[in-house]
């Protein structure tokens, strides 16, 4: 087996850490010496097989853990048959299902590889149980016994949970619940939660930049190179997009046993209020907010609010990034917006493409004046207010909720066993719509706390200040003014060509503002210079 290359392999597991500090470990390792000694083995001591704080019942260390790597390095053939594995007992290497414990087993051992347990000094492989098959079904009982106590010991701490979560939303308890993972932001005192200072300034800088809609890569390198740290691992790009949808930000925890589900208010102390956070949550739903790779952040597309006024497709930017001068500047002519209609050929009947800097200079411009700004903030008259849409959407919401009431009393009264097929589609089709409409309620909501809770609008002298840094290719500034756009606009709709085509571009490019608060203003902007005029108000 020595000149095979063979070798013996001690396992540990345990499922706290905290088990590692008595002798259980120096004894197994021991044992695993002494008896490779015995047979003039081999034990390799550089191949680390431990597993600290895996649970065994729900197979984390084998997703995750050493006993994973063993298992494949077995199906990979890099452990040689002839090899041997001590453990303290068939617990350590699961506590899952009897049947699903019995095939880990059976993979190790039908690779050539013995398995040996130190706590009794049984000998498990292929020739053993061939020669004391009773030997295969005391291993089945060993375990059987160790899922029932993991599997009782689980449900105690789920039931314990339980308690915790529901005497916490009663009001009959306030100490720490053990679930999941807190915060890092946050360290437990003994007694309550206390923030690290440090990390909270970390989090609201993260935070700001999404607000600035910042792309993650982007606002990973800015934290790295200020040396913020969202965790002990320091921060990653990915992190910021799961920070913003944490309800902890608000100061709930959300705890999930077998698909129920607990929401403890005030669990954690808060860095946001709830509208504060119902307002970030209104910019997650909006993931065009976040600008594209581009060198020169675009200003008004890539936010799917910009169409074509001939077709209503949507205009992209197309910047010829070959001509960029040495100092990051670009001529007009070599910034600019097509319609994608046209570029596929998808029968556009007067887009094509147009530069995009003077539609830019007239928007700034435009909102650089604080009459305009005011009257594009102004509720219009025929608009529908945000309260108005929160209204509608709870009320179809509550008529689902009415027709799936009925259809599943008519479904608990048919129980002849003859309940006909229709009303189960029908109570399906109605789950589905309840859903979705649940779905349209909550944005609906969102969009409301994020209005009631927004800043003032920047004011036009805001707009007039980044007007000309945004002109000149700051990307800063354009970042800032981007989101100044989004704010303002639902809809910019674009006519290349003028409201009535003029073959070869003509001298004017139309353009619709639509704000948010439901105003319209149509601007006539000459081409060659970005100066504006306004037309009549329209709809």
């Amino acid at each position: 087996m020595t000149e095979n290359g063979a070798k013996v392999y001690s396992y540990l597991r345990f499922s706290d850490p905290r088990q590692a500090q008595g002798h259980s470990a120096d004894r197994q390792t021991q044992y695993a010496r002494n008896w490779a000694a015995q047979r003039g083995l081999q034990l390799d001591e550089s191949l680390s097989l431990r597993d600290e704080g895996l649970s065994a019942y729900h197979q984390r260390h084998v997703k995750q853990g050493a006993l994973g790597a063993f298992l494949r390095a077995v199906d990979g053939g890099k452990i040689l048959p002839g090899s041997v594995l001590v453990v303290e007992g068939l617990d350590r290497l699961s506590r899952a299902e009897p049947i699903q414990a019995q095939a880990q087993l059976a993979q190790i051992i039908n690779a050539g590889i013995t398995v040996v347990t130190a706590s009794d000094g049984r000998e498990y492989n292929r020739e053993g149980l061939k020669a004391q098959p009773m030997d295969l079904v005391y291993s089945l009982l060993v375990m059987i016994r160790a899922h029932e106590e993991s599997d009782t010991k689980s449900k105690r701490v789920k039931a314990a949970i339980r308690r915790q979560c529901e005497g916490w939303q009663a009001g009959t308890y306030r100490g720490m619940i053990r679930n999941g993972k807190d915060p890092q932001w946050l360290r437990w005192t003994g007694a309550e939660w206390e923030l690290i200072p440090e990390r909270v300034e970390a989090v609201r800088h993260a935070l700001e930049l999404y607000r600035r809609g910042l792309g993650a890569k982007r606002a990973f390198r800015i934290m790295h190179e200020r040396g913020h740290s969202l965790t002990d691992l320091g921060v990653s790009s990915q992190q910021i997009y799961r920070l913003v949808k944490l309800p902890a930000l608000r100061g709930a925890k959300r705890i999930s046993i077998d698909g129920e589900s607990y929401m403890l208010e005030d669990y954690y102390p808060r860095l946001l209020s709830d509208s504060e956070f119902a307002a970030l949550q209104a910019l997650v739903g909006q993931r065009f907010r976040r600008r594209g790779r581009g060198v020169i952040p675009a200003i008004i597309t890539g936010m799917r609010i910009t169409i074509c006024g001939y077709c209503g497709a949507a205009i992209t930017s197309q910047n010829l990034m070959q001509r960029m001068r040495q100092d990051g500047t670009m001529s007009d002519g070599y910034r600019r917006m097509i319609c994608t209609a046209h570029s596929a050929n998808a029968g556009c009947p007067g887009g094509g493409s147009c530069s995009s800097a003077p539609i830019e200079r007239a928007i700034l411009n435009y909102c650089s004046d604080q009459i305009n700004l005011q009257r594009l903030h102004e509720p219009a008259i025929d608009g529908q207010p945000l309260q108005e849409r929160v209204a509608v959407a709870r009320r179809r919401v509550q008529e689902v909720e009415q027709q799936l009431a009925r259809v599943t009393e008519a479904l608990l009264l048919a129980n002849d066993g003859t309940t006909p097929l229709a009303f189960v589609r029908k109570a399906r089709e109605l789950e589905e719509q309840l859903e979705q409409r649940q779905a349209d309620l909550l944005l609906a909501e969102r969009e409301l706390a994020a209005q009631a809770s927004s800043h003032t609008p920047a004011t036009a002298d805001r707009w007039a200040q980044l007007a000309a840094a945004a002109d000149a290719m700051d990307i800063d500034a354009r970042d800032e003014v981007r989101q100044l756009v989004m704010d303002t606009f639902e809809r910019i709709v674009v006519y290349m060509r003028g409201l009535i085509p003029v073959h070869g571009g003509g001298e004017h490019i139309d353009l619709v503002l639509i704000s948010r608060a439901g105003q319209r203003r149509w601007l006539r902007i000459e081409r060659r210079t970005g100066k504006w005029s306004a037309g009549a108000d329209h709809t």
